[in-house]
């Protein structure tokens, strides 16, 4: 069997009443898919109001983008703090300091009068919007054993959610009241509703606000590898997976104009493409508990660059919706997997902070993607080159994932029979 590494007990502490996998632990995850439906909203409102920005301020593509590029970063920034914060107090204050941010953030983008501060509110929303994310599929994997893969990926579903509702909202929002006004508005829901929801939460936890992770399920994969190296690992394939990841993602509204089919059909593309990553985070949960981290990871990856190829040949109206729908199929099970592959083979007590620098990692390569592939549009005038770029990056992705499998194969076949990924 693979030497499973044990979480360090705490002394002083009593072992909890919660079981994993119980209807508690189910309940728990429900309320945790709506913070983060509610709280991911940020990640897409600015990509539906990129164009009318543009055009307000006078700018470029790519300096509008820069909105997108430091949003990311701020919410890998604070993805690694609020880890530390759910690692030491629970995910209940991290949950707080969240909302503050979102609300007073989201405000700031709606009143700004230049450009800088436009994209410094969305710094801000980034690190109020990091809390919705790694911490909480972080916590989640502490609620489940058996359905563990399940349980991380419906919890990072709530981006997908994000995604798939708010854009249309957005949209229409500014088309009626303005960017601005949808801004403030914004912030005024996250507020309310995710106070109600943390509260809800935070009474179905009942003492357990302050997390014990003596009683966490083990790491069940060996990888011979130390935290820290496999850490860096696994943050470099992030960062690759997820520049080619930004290209469809952040640009497909602005794409749709520029080919003159409008930015609202260009929403319509992102959200469908959000609905199948939905279906396809949770079908990727599903796998992970078969077949493991590791392996459901590299599937995910090669089926990406897969999609990614179609936008190089293809740009009419019926083609896009189907690439849009197939690129949202094939890369939505992607980033979750990083947490469940953290989780089989990490101690659960730095589970928060380690998948908080995976998704920092993700996220830079996110915004990093999403910024240079305006620069490559504003000095080719095309998005080809930018679709070539993302492809470059995804192989890279997969090489390091199949080193990784490869080593899983050989501790597997050193320690004998048993669960490996």
């Amino acid at each position: 069997m693979v030497r499973p590494v044990h979480a360090p007990n705490h002394p002083g502490q009593t072992p909890q009443s919660f079981s994993p996998d119980s209807r508690q632990a189910w309940m728990r995850l429900i309320i945790a898919l709506l913070i983060g439906s509610v709280g991911a909203v940020g990640m897409w409102a600015v990509v539906v109001v990129i164009p009318v920005v543009q055009a307000e301020f006078g700018a470029t593509r790519g300096a509008v983008s820069l909105a997108f590029t430091l949003m990311m970063f701020g919410f890998g920034l604070g993805g690694v703090i609020a880890g530390k914060i759910t690692d030491r107090f629970g995910i209940v204050p991290a949950m707080a300091i969240s909302i503050a941010f979102l609300g007073v953030a989201n405000v700031l983008a709606g009143l700004s009068s230049h450009l800088w501060q436009f994209v410094a509110a969305y710094f801000l929303i980034g690190l109020g919007t990091a809390a919705t994310f790694a911490p909480l599929m972080a916590e989640a994997s502490h609620w489940f054993e058996r359905y563990r893969g399940l349980a991380v990926t419906i919890v990072a579903s709530g981006n997908y959610v994000a995604g798939t509702m708010w854009p249309p909202i957005v949209s229409w929002g500014t088309q009626e009241i303005g960017w601005r006004y949808t801004h403030i508005g914004i912030g005024m829901v996250c507020a309310c509703t995710m106070t109600l929801l943390v509260l809800v939460l935070r009474a179905q936890m009942g003492n357990d606000k302050v997390r014990d992770h003596a009683n966490a399920p083990p790491p069940r994969v060996d990888l011979k590898l130390s935290t820290n190296t496999l850490t860096v690992l696994l943050s470099i394939a992030a960062i690759a997976c997820c520049v080619a990841m930004a290209m469809p993602q952040v640009h497909i509204v602005a794409y749709c104009g520029d080919l003159g089919y409008g930015v609202a059909r260009g929403a319509e593309m992102l959200s469908l493409m959000m609905a199948c990553g939905i279906v396809s985070r949770i079908g990727s949960g599903y796998l992970a508990d078969k077949i493991g981290g590791i392996r459901t990871l590299l599937v995910g990856s090669l089926a990406q660059g897969f999609a990614l190829v179609f936008y190089l040949f293809f740009d009419s109206l019926t083609s896009l919706y189907l690439i849009s729908a197939m690129f949202g199929l094939f890369q939505g099970g992607i980033v979750p997997s990083y947490a469940i592959i953290v989780r089989e083979a990490m101690p659960a007590s730095e589970a928060a902070t380690r998948v908080g620098i995976v998704i920092f990692a993700s996220v830079f390569g996110m915004s990093f993607g999403g910024w240079v592939s305006g620069i490559i549009f504003d000095a080719t005038g095309s998005y080809a080159a930018a679709f070539a770029n993302g492809v470059a990056w995804n192989a890279l992705n997969v090489g390091i994932v199949v080193l990784l499998l490869i080593r899983s194969r050989m501790s597997s076949v050193k320690t004998g029979p048993g669960f490996a990924t």
